[in-house]
């Protein structure tokens, strides 16, 4: 658990940065598994996903234990996951990368994104994908998948530490998705990442800009002659970056 709160400032600087930057910027600080593995988003967004983790860990499901009446309980915790993520924040969902059922649907997930989710990720599947996909609302999943989640899964507990994707999801992590994926930030390092990442896409901005116009990569990425240096500096005062 953490007590840190993203902040709109850093949210909004999250939003212009890709995954590909958060994940070196990660294993440079000795991170390297922080990426979720086999989760795509259900469709594209041109908006970056940001929020802090609000989780939902999923057991293998036995049968005595859940039949479709189980539904009929108002306490049931896919429903009450649904119901209490708060606005601004992403369901993480935990299904052990089974994604022979689903682990929520169109139904629950609009829920969801009405209640105002930053985002739902799954290393499971998702039932009426298509419905997902339509949503404004980032979603990730391993891939479609129509049994309801009683087939396979029991969802037991709401916010606790999970693994999503072999990555170890904590609640109040901050998760970064875009069409690449999603990368999991641990909350102490969020803001120091932000700001260091926001950094490495300048110049990056100015690499692409430079390897378009010709120039070799030696020496220019990663930067290690002074006249790239000052041609980048010059770059950034004549863009504002």
């Amino acid at each position: 658990m953490t007590d840190y709160q993203l902040s709109d400032a850093t949210r909004a600087k999250f939003k212009k940065i890709s995954t590909a930057s958060i994940a070196t910027a990660l294993f440079k600080r000795g991170l390297r598994n922080q990426f979720i593995q086999g989760v795509v988003p259900v469709a594209p967004k041109a908006e970056t996903m940001v929020g802090q983790a609000f989780t939902l860990r999923y057991i293998p499901a036995r049968e005595d234990r859940n039949p479709i009446t189980v539904f009929q309980n108002p306490n049931h915790p896919q429903r009450v996951a649904m119901e209490t993520c708060p606005p601004g924040q992403v369901l993480v969902m935990d299904a052990r990368k089974d994604a022979r059922a689903a682990t929520a649907g169109s139904i629950l997930i609009t829920r969801l994104a009405l209640r105002g989710a930053a985002g739902v990720v799954s290393d499971g599947g998702f039932r009426d994908a298509e419905g997902i996909g339509a949503l404004d609302m980032p979603a990730y999943y391993a891939k479609p998948s129509a049994p309801t989640n009683l087939t396979l899964h029991e969802a037991l507990d709401i916010n606790v530490p999970i693994s999503c994707g072999d990555v170890a999801v904590f609640p109040g992590d901050v998760l970064v998705g875009d069409r690449d994926g999603v990368m999991v930030i641990p909350a102490h390092l969020a803001d120091e990442l932000a700001d260091e990442c926001t950094n490495m896409e300048s110049y990056e901005d100015f690499v692409l800009e430079q390897v378009k116009a010709g120039e070799t990569i030696i020496g220019l990425y990663p930067s290690t002659k002074e006249e790239h240096q000052q041609k980048y500096q010059a770059w950034r005062q004549e863009n504002g970056r």
